[in-house]
């Protein structure tokens, strides 16, 4: 499954379709205007919200959670001792974590579940001008969750690159 990101900065009220790799709408990353904190839904084409997306409140480290259905799904972070400056922790709520890391600014990345690839991260086999691929290499894997992922990681590398 390969999906096509819009690669722009994200703020508050925007909105934007992430497509398939046919152009057809998937998901719709809808941005909340007017909140104290950087939140978004991940919805599907009806409507309905797979993810919600929002800023950690009061946390030390810049800190984006994860919710479906209003119960916690995952906290994203950059990982605290890590040599290279882009790896980030997925902490999911089963006690589980995803691993990413690479070339976040160049929007190249890997999420991997215990050493295994789960999605890859990539502008290189596009050639629209300021998107990024995000390939879920297992079919078992979450979509929604791995899109969700990615929007976070370079999320916060940006608001990292930006302070």
């Amino acid at each position: 499954m390969r999906f096509l990101v819009y690669d722009r900065l994200l703020g508050f009220g925007d909105d934007y379709w992430i497509e398939d790799d046919r152009g057809a709408k998937v998901f719709l990353v809808d941005g909340k205007a007017l909140r104290l904190r950087d939140t978004w839904e991940l919805k599907d084409t009806q409507g309905r919200v797979l993810v919600d997306i929002h800023q950690k409140m009061l946390a030390l480290r810049d800190t984006m959670v994860l919710q479906r259905g209003g119960e916690p799904l995952a906290t994203i972070r950059r990982k605290r001792l890590s040599l290279l400056r882009n790896h980030y922790r997925v902490s999911l709520a089963d006690g589980s974590e995803l691993d990413v890391s690479g070339k976040i600014f160049d929007r190249e990345f890997a999420v991997e579940y215990d050493g295994e690839l789960l999605a890859v991260v990539s502008r290189r086999w596009l050639t629209v001008r300021d998107t990024y691929g995000v390939e879920v290499v297992r079919e078992d894997a979450d979509p929604a969750l791995l899109i969700a992922v990615a929007v976070c990681v370079i999320h916060l590398a940006e608001k990292e690159r930006e302070g």
